[in-house]
């Protein structure tokens, strides 16, 4: 992983946030992330940048009608579509400042232009994008004809090649921004921790893996070091072997289960991957409004306890660790999301004092 800065212990933010003020936001985002901004969802201004619905934009096949989402690969222009899509998809990936791009941006992003901007004035040694994960998206969508998409090729395929190219368009404008802050794009895949129960038992961890990769060495191509977030507990080994050089579990409440891929998560981090431990607890809001950063930092510790316990070398895993929420932040309060994001940076600064950890 090529870097510009030590990750080390730094922080960052996943996701959403519950402002309906985008200045707000933006200073919230300012103030606690200057060394890894990242843009909020913000879904009570607009529902459409919910995760789902925001990176459909332009995709061949997807409809949406009576408020009705659906894909359908049976209309007359979908085989043109199609091939248009796919001659652009080569187009942008091979030159990524083709115009092109431009016709697959993000159209539902309240807060990307302030997000720009903070780059712009901070130009941060990183900068933390997302899109939601390929086997979440499938999972969610539907055919005209009431089939998941997730168990046809061809949409797979098509939704993957469009997150992509949702992920090029943010790592344009970062570059545009500050041609020397690396963008960090999270893929977000709450449904992986499904995979493997009845609910998809007929999708394996191989077509699975294959799309994370067709998007992990796509973002590695372009500059960009490709994460990705899971709020579940999941199997691990998936991402872990799937090129991510960051992967980002809900560590507050499964730490444990990431334990349970100590082999694997040993070779990822003596490779230069980092964890990116979700410690805040922005799931359980009852936990959040009486936290401490004192009680963080005893969770951070747990949980790096769980994998020495399991023959991971201490300084192995604190040097490769990063420190972030466990969820984004959308349906929170906006005093118990910004209670959540100062305390993400608190503990960020307490953990480097903790551990010698030089800004």
């Amino acid at each position: 992983m090529n870097q510009s800065k030590n990750l080390t212990l730094e922080c960052t933010a996943i996701g959403s946030l519950p402002h309906t003020d985008i200045t707000k936001a933006a200073e919230l985002v300012r103030r606690d992330f200057s060394t890894i901004p990242f843009w909020p969802q913000m879904v009570k201004i607009n529902k459409n940048e919910d995760m789902i619905f925001q990176f459909l934009d332009n995709m061949p096949s997807f409809f949406c009608e009576n408020n009705k989402v659906f894909l359908d690969t049976n209309y007359d222009k979908f085989f043109e579509d199609l091939e248009e899509f796919f001659n652009d998809y080569e187009t942008i990936i091979s030159d990524i400042n083709s115009p092109l791009l431009e016709k697959y941006k993000i159209i539902h992003a309240s807060a990307f232009e302030e997000y720009i901007s903070i780059i712009k004035e901070l130009r941060p040694p990183y900068a933390k994008g997302q899109i939601v994960g390929p086997f979440t998206l499938s999972s969610a969508l539907y055919t005209k004809d009431e089939q998941n998409a997730v168990y046809d090729e061809t949409l797979r395929e098509i939704i993957t090649k469009n997150l992509i190219l949702k992920a090029l368009w943010q790592i344009k404008k970062i570059k545009e921004a500050s041609p020397d802050t690396t963008p960090i794009i999270f893929t977000d895949e709450p449904t992986l921790s499904q995979l493997g129960t009845s609910a998809y038992v007929s999708i394996s961890g191989d077509e699975v893996k294959n799309m994370f990769c067709d998007i992990t060495q796509t973002l590695k191509h372009h500059g960009a070091i490709p994460a990705i977030h899971c709020c579940g507990k999941c199997n691990w080994s998936i991402p872990l072997n799937s090129g991510f050089e960051i992967i980002n579990p809900d560590a507050y409440s499964f730490s444990e289960n990431l334990s349970l891929f100590a082999g694997e998560i040993k070779e990822f981090l003596q490779k230069g991957g980092k964890i990116a431990f979700g410690i805040v607890p922005t799931l359980d809001k009852a936990a959040l409004e009486k936290i401490t950063a004192e009680d963080l930092i005893k969770k951070y510790q747990t949980a790096v306890k769980y994998l020495t316990k399991n023959g991971i070398d201490e300084k192995l895993v604190i040097e490769n660790s990063i420190i972030t929420p466990s969820c984004g932040a959308g349906v929170l309060t906006v005093e118990l999301a910004e209670k959540a994001m100062d305390l993400t940076k608190e503990l960020s600064i307490s953990l480097k004092e903790i551990y010698n950890i030089d800004d």
